[in-house]
């Protein structure tokens, strides 16, 4: 039997969590993960939104890969991680289903910005900035004017007199089934379910009620860490206020400085038979970037892109009825749709909202995905093994036994 090349403890089985286990472990390094969910399954509907849950964030979202849309409120970098990541997201897919995973993972067909003729002129100043794509990377495509007939062609459901652009190349990803099947199908790595790491070490991880457990290499990405509802990576909780203009500046490495806020995000899931929907598509809205996701099974996710709010609870009238009005807006036949349930949870967010990674001898953290987790995890991923070996290495015990 091949001895392994490293011992690796990850604290947190989210997006990043198991999409690095499940690379590292086909690598051939021993992976332990500890994360206070009760198993790899996902939550039954209709449990998440309430007290702080145990189940990852990334449960909770639409899945849309959108790295031009994307461009609307956040900066180059995020674009260009995001195309990186489509073809990295296929190809987890592909694997995934060479090793027997049946279940559907990833859809590649584009997708669609629409906007109502009275909210034309927000949608201009949202494309002005998306179609600055090709400029900031060769691969990325500019949108799509799309005029009634080509709309109809491609989406017939959809009302007739909307503005629409189409945004090729983008996909989506099924996060259930892909959260599953990333545990599912890595046999190799040691699952750890319902145990709470409460802090991450170089070469060592705090296990709640058993202590440090040594590793070669430890990794934190536990996002919004569920032991407190505003707390994660060790860093200081921040004071649930929104932050000011201004305020957001660059920080080179997650360090005692930094302050993770959760982000809330709310989704309605819908079983509406009969209407098709091709690919995703977001609506500029007056007050939400409302998205409406296929899935299969008749099912359709309906979602606002981020509320600045760390509150855990269940999904307000008033957000209900706004994503549910303005879907229909866009796709008539969901009149009749039947809804299914409503979740909430918080996605962790730093205070530039960007991705931050740190690594040292022994200890990797990335946190604040915020919302781009399922958008940047691979390329995040991919950029982190590339470094292993030289943050692989624990230190040196001083206190051994």
């Amino acid at each position: 039997m091949d001895t392994p090349r490293s011992r690796i403890g990850i604290a947190g089985a989210g997006v990043l969590g198991r999409l690095l286990a499940w690379q590292l472990s086909r690598a051939g390094h021993a992976v332990t993960v500890f994360d206070p969910a009760p198993s790899p399954q996902a939550p039954a509907t209709g449990t998440l939104g309430g007290p702080p849950s145990p189940f990852a964030a990334g449960f909770t979202a639409a899945g849309m890969l959108s790295p031009i849309a994307e461009l609307d409120n956040a900066g180059p970098a995020i674009a260009r991680l995001g195309w990186r990541s489509l073809a990295l997201w296929r190809g987890v897919a592909e694997a995934l289903r060479a090793d027997g995973c049946n279940a559907p993972l990833f859809e590649q067909h584009g997708s669609l910005l629409l906007a109502h003729g009275a909210d034309l002129g927000a949608a201009r100043r949202v494309l002005a900035r998306l179609e600055t794509a090709p400029t900031l990377a060769a691969d990325l495509p500019a949108p799509q004017a799309l005029d009634r007939a080509k709309l109809a062609a491609l989406e017939p459901a959809l009302a007739p007199g909307l503005n629409a652009w189409l945004l090729p190349g983008e996909a989506q990803v099924m996060p259930r089934d892909m959260l599953h099947a990333l545990a599912v199908h890595a046999p190799k790595v040691h699952w750890c379910w319902g145990e709470r790491v409460e802090r991450v070490e170089a070469g060592a991880l705090q296990v709640a009620g058993d202590g440090p457990v040594r590793f070669d290499l430890a990794i934190d990405v536990r996002g919004v860490n569920s032991a407190h509802p505003r707390a994660a990576c060790g860093v200081t909780p921040s004071s649930g206020r929104q932050q000011r203009p201004g305020e957001a500046v660059s920080v080179p490495a997650l360090g005692a400085e930094m302050t993770v806020r959760g982000v809330r995000g709310e989704v309605i899931w819908l079983h509406a038979p009969g209407v098709t929907l091709q690919r995703p598509v977001r609506l500029l809205h007056p007050r939400h970037r409302v998205y409406i996701v296929p899935r299969p099974g008749n099912l359709f996710i309906v979602g606002a892109s981020e509320i600045e709010s760390e509150d855990r609870s269940p999904v307000s009238l008033r957000s209900a009825v706004e994503l549910m009005a303005a879907a229909q807006s866009v796709l008539p036949e969901l009149a009749e749709a039947r809804i299914v349930h409503m979740e909430a949870n918080l996605r962790p967010a730093l205070p530039d909202n960007e991705p931050h990674t740190h690594a040292e001898p022994g200890l990797l953290r990335i946190n604040g995905l915020f919302r781009h987790g399922w958008l940047l995890a691979p390329a995040l991923v991919e950029d982190a093994l590339s470094r292993l070996d030289a943050v692989s290495r624990a230190p040196e015990d001083p206190h051994p036994g």
